[in-house]
């Protein structure tokens, strides 16, 4: 019972952790540039925020974006990163629905426990792979773009990426450690007697 409640912690948090990753992949708002203090470039329009798919500007009633379309001049750095959160946002499809088979409310015919927690590691592996790929382009990116630009404050992108790196690293964590025996993985048996003039019997049922 305890290593069910374990994985299907492990399995929320690591489920919320992908989707963050994606919002992180998905939006640009990862560091704030400013060569100044913020209130003067506010006034210059100067104050702008830097992502993985557009430079933008913000000021008072403006927000304006340039997309990064031109691969051939983008900075290494920034195609890394793209790589690292797209291929993090890809593997979780496949370790989100290995881990959905293996619920405790799934059923797949007589399924013996040792194919469900094998499958449940490859999951939990999964989850641990893209959770690093989160942790180094959230970590590469702003100490990259620092060297090129004045960096202010960080984005809530690059905030989202960082919780959804560790809530995956979390999960995947639990799940590989913490999912019990592989012969009774996703079992639950208990017992109990049919009288006292009878003789006591058994019954197995799975969770």
């Amino acid at each position: 019972m305890v290593a069910t409640c374990l994985h299907l912690t492990g399995f929320v948090a690591s489920f919320v952790g992908w989707i963050s990753l994606i919002v992180a992949t998905s939006t640009n708002d990862w560091v704030v540039t400013c060569g100044y203090t913020i209130t003067t470039c506010r006034k210059m329009d100067e104050l702008g925020s830097k992502g993985l798919w557009a430079d933008c500007v913000m000021a008072t009633g403006l927000y304006h974006c340039k997309p990064l379309v031109d691969i051939l001049i983008l900075p290494g750095y920034v195609q890394a990163c793209r790589a690292l959160m797209i291929a993090a946002s890809v593997l979780g499809l496949p370790a989100v629905f290995l881990l959905v088979t293996v619920l405790p409310c799934i059923r797949m015919g007589n399924e013996p426990g040792v194919a469900k927690y094998r499958r449940s590691q490859l999951g939990g592996i999964l989850l641990i792979l893209l959770a690093l790929c989160g942790v180094v382009a959230t970590i590469w990116f702003p100490v990259s773009a620092h060297r090129e630009t004045m960096i202010m404050s960080f984005g809530y992108s690059l905030y989202t990426g960082w919780i959804g790196s560790a809530l995956c690293l979390f999960g995947g964590c639990i799940i590989v450690c913490c999912s019990g025996d592989a012969e009774t993985f996703g079992q639950n048996r208990f017992y109990y007697g049919s009288g006292s003039s009878s003789p006591t019997h058994a019954k197995s049922a799975h969770v």
